[in-house]
C-alpha cells in the first residue's frame, strides 16, 4: 500500500501528447474568474452573515488567502503532472498508493456533495424567481425544503440533479462558448448588484462588525472557502502557459484579486444595504445555519410579518435586491442564476466520473465503473452513481451543511498536495519544474497549516463525514484495491 507511481509512469499513464503554449496571464485570469465565480457567491452569503454577520466580509479575504497559497502549490505539480486525475494523481507520485487513494476518495466527496450544494442553491433561486415573477408560483414549502426547514423533501433540486444526469448519460458537454456566455452574465449580474447596492449603504448596518468575535469569522471562512473552488483550472493549465514561471502567478493572483474584490464588494452591498446581523434564538444562542431551530426562527418571522433578515434567504443577492426597491433587477439575478447554476452541476457530476475513471484505471476500483455506453459512449454506470447520490443528498440537506461537508474533501486534498511539493522537493530536486513556487519552504507550510485550521472551523458533522467517508473508503481499498492496483499486478508479475 506503500508503493509509489514514479512520475514518469503518472505521466505516461496517459496518451496525452505535449500541449502547446499559448496562453498568456490575461487568459489564465479569465479562466481562473470564471471556473470560481458560480454558486457559493449565490446562495453562502446568507450562510456566512449568520456566522459571522458584518465580519463576513474578513471571511472572504482569509479563505481567499488560504486558497491563493494552496493553488501555488497546485500550480508546480500541475506543470510537472500534467495528467488527469490531478490531486489524486499528484499524491500517487509523492506520498503513494494509500494516500493517493484517500485522496481520490475525498475528491468523490468533494465532487458530489458541491453538485448537491449547487442544486439546492439553484433550488433556492427557482422558487423565488417563479414566486415573483408573472407567474406568482408559489411551490408549498414542503416541497422547496429538506426536513432541516421543516419540508419533507427538495423537489427542484431532485429535478434538476436528475435533468443533470440524464443529460451527461445522453452524452451532452457543455461548449466552450456557452459556458464562457454563463460566466459573462454571472459576473454582470454581480456588478449590475454591486451598482445598486453600494448607494444606499448605512453605517449603522455594520455595527456590531463581528456579533459572535473571530471565531465567526474564522467559521465562516471555512464555510464559503467552497466560493473559491475552481483556481486549479489556473493551477492544470499551466503545460499550456507561455513562460509558467512568470504568467501562471500573474494568472493565479490575478483571478484572486479580482474575485476577491468582487466577493468583498457583495459582502459590503448585502451588509450596508440592508443588514447582515445573525438570528439568535430566544435565550441569545447562535442558532447554526441549515439547522431546524434556525429554520423555525424564520418561519415563525414569516408568520409574524416582521422584518425578515437575510440569514433567512436561499437568494441572498435577489432577496436584498427585492427588499431595496428593485424587483426587477432581483428577477433578472434570479433568472441567471435559473439558467447558469445548473452548468456548475454538470461540471461536478462529470469531473466526479473522470475521478472515478482514472482510479479505476489504476484498478483501484472495478473496471466496470469506466465501463463506456456502447450507444452513447458515456461513462453511463458511473454518472447515474453519482447522479443518484447528488439527487439524495440535494433531496434532504441545507445547502450549508452540503458546503462544509464539499470543503472537508478539498482541504484534505489541498493539504496533501501542499506536503507533496516539499516531499518532491526533496526526493526529485532535479526534475524540471516549468513553474516553481518560491519560498516554498514557507509558502507550502503556510497552505497546509491554512487548510488545518480551516478544516477544524468546519460544522461538526462536516468534521465527522471527511473520517467516516475516509474509513468507508479504506476498507474498500483493503479488500479490493490494494491487491488489484496495476502497480500490485505488474510487482507480482516480474515476482513470477
Amino acid at each position: 500500500m506503500w508503493r509509489v507511481k514514479s512520475l514518469d509512469d503518472v505521466a505516461d499513464a496517459t496518451d496525452r501528447k505535449p500541449l502547446r503554449r499559448s496562453l498568456g496571464p490575461i487568459q489564465l485570469t479569465l479562466l481562473g474568474v470564471g471556473s470560481t465565480i458560480g454558486t457559493g457567491i449565490f446562495v453562502l452569503t446568507s450562510e456566512a452573515a449568520q456566522h459571522a454577520g458584518p465580519g463576513m466580509i474578513v471571511s472572504f479575504v482569509i479563505a481567499a488567502l488560504v486558497c491563493g497559497v494552496a493553488t501555488l502549490c497546485y500550480a508546480e505539480l500541475a506543470a510537472m503532472i500534467p495528467v488527469s486525475g490531478a490531486a489524486y494523481a499528484y499524491t500517487y507520485a509523492t506520498f503513494g498508493e494509500l494516500w493517493a487513494w484517500a485522496v481520490g476518495w475525498a475528491l468523490v466527496l468533494e465532487y458530489a456533495i458541491t453538485g448537491s450544494a449547487v442544486a439546492v442553491g439553484w433550488s433556492g433561486y427557482m422558487v423565488g424567481l417563479l414566486a415573483h415573477s408573472s407567474l406568482h408560483l408559489v411551490i408549498p414549502p414542503s416541497l422547496a425544503n429538506g426536513p432541516y426547514a421543516g419540508g419533507i423533501v427538495n423537489l427542484p433540486a431532485v429535478i434538476i440533479s436528475v435533468l443533470v444526469t440524464l443529460l451527461l448519460v445522453r452524452g451532452t458537454k457543455e461548449s466552450a462558448t456557452v459556458n464562457a456566455f454563463f460566466v459573462t452574465l454571472k459576473v454582470l449580474v454581480l456588478g449590475v448588484f454591486i451598482f445598486l447596492s453600494l448607494p444606499i449603504l448605512k453605517s449603522s448596518n455594520f455595527h456590531p462588525f463581528a456579533p459572535l468575535g473571530t471565531i465567526g469569522i474564522v467559521s465562516a471562512s471555512a464555510s464559503i472557502f467552497f466560493t473559491f473552488v475552481g483556481f486549479d483550472a489556473v493551477a492544470t493549465a499551466a503545460e499550456e502557459t507561455k513562460q509558467p514561471q512568470r504568467n501562471v502567478p500573474l494568472g493565479l493572483f490575478g483571478a484572486l484579486a479580482s474575485v476577491t474584490l468582487v466577493y468583498v464588494l457583495v459582502a459590503i452591498g448585502v451588509t450596508g444595504a440592508y443588514g447582515a446581523q445573525p438570528l439568535f434564538g430566544e435565550h441569545g444562542e447562535h442558532l447554526l445555519p441549515g439547522s431546524s431551530t434556525l429554520g423555525a426562527a424564520c418561519q415563525s418571522i414569516v408568520t409574524s410579518g416582521a422584518r425578515l433578515p437575510v440569514v433567512c434567504s436561499n437568494e441572498a443577492l435577489a432577496f436584498v435586491l427585492r427588499q431595496t426597491g428593485h424587483p426587477v433587477f432581483s428577477n433578472m439575478l434570479g433568472f441567471v442564476a435559473f439558467l447558469a447554476l445548473p452548468s456548475v452541476i454538470l461540471m461536478m457530476i462529470y469531473g466526479q466520473t473522470r475521478v472515478f475513471f482514472v482510479m479505476a484505471r489504476d484498478g483501484l476500483l472495478p473496471a466496470a465503473l469506466a465501463r463506456v455506453h456502447p450507444r452513447w459512449q458515456t461513462p453511463h454506470l458511473v454518472t447515474f452513481s453519482t447522479g443518484a447520490a447528488v439527487t439524495v443528498a440535494a433531496a434532504f440537506l441545507p445547502v450549508g451543511r452540503l458546503a462544509a461537508i464539499a470543503n472537508s474533501g478539498t482541504l484534505f486534498a489541498f493539504f496533501l498536495v501542499s506536503l507533496g511539493v516539499l516531499r518532491l522537493r526533496r526526493t526529485d530536486p532535479r526534475r524540471v519544474r516549468p513553474f516553481r513556487v518560491a519560498a516554498v519552504w514557507v509558502i507550502a507550510p503556510i497552505s497546509a497549516l491554512g487548510c488545518v485550521v480551516l478544516y477544524f472551523f468546519l460544522s461538526t458533522e462536516a468534521k465527522l463525514v471527511l473520517p467516516i467517508w475516509s474509513g468507508v473508503g479504506m476498507l474498500l481499498y483493503v479488500f479490493y484495491g490494494m491487491r488489484r492496483s496495476r502497480l500490485a499486478q505488474t510487482g507480482e508479475a516480474l515476482r513470477k
